[in-house]
């Protein structure tokens, strides 16, 4: 399902993300011409949005074990198919990304989900410093 008004696909959440219950539906907007920074964005309230970058160029190791329950949740098992986003803090002094709890999207089905990574040792604001 793509969203009229942006002409962007619709990624719909599987569990909604903490604090947001009713927010379900939504679209990815480029926010730069290297595509490092998005909008994660409501459909239901364009106003609700999120910061999220590929965490690659940031952070080129990082690799999280993602639970057998997420890729159940999202009806896959190939990871290829799972594209990582983690939610930015941009601050004055620097800026975060939350490593400990990414956007995992299953980029055929469009799929996605807000995974804490129990146990992983990941930080919620790691600094941010491109790597490339």
């Amino acid at each position: 399902m793509n969203d009229p008004s942006l002409g962007l696909p619709t990624i719909t959440l599987a569990a909604p993300m903490p604090g947001f219950p009713a927010h379900r539906e939504f679209v990815l907007v480029r926010l730069n011409d290297d595509g490092l920074l998005y909008a994660f964005t409501s459909i239901q309230d364009p106003e609700l949005r999120f910061l999220v970058a590929p965490p690659e160029p940031f952070f080129p190791d990082y690799a999280p074990e993602i639970d057998d329950e997420v890729f159940a949740a999202l009806n896959t098992t190939d990871t290829d198919r799972l594209l990582l986003l983690t939610v930015i803090t941009a601050g004055l002094e620097e800026t975060t990304a939350n490593l400990l709890a990414p956007i995992v999207v299953d980029r055929d089905s469009m799929r996605a989900m807000q995974v804490v990574l129990s146990g992983s040792g990941y930080p919620v604001r790691a600094i941010m410093h491109r790597t490339y």
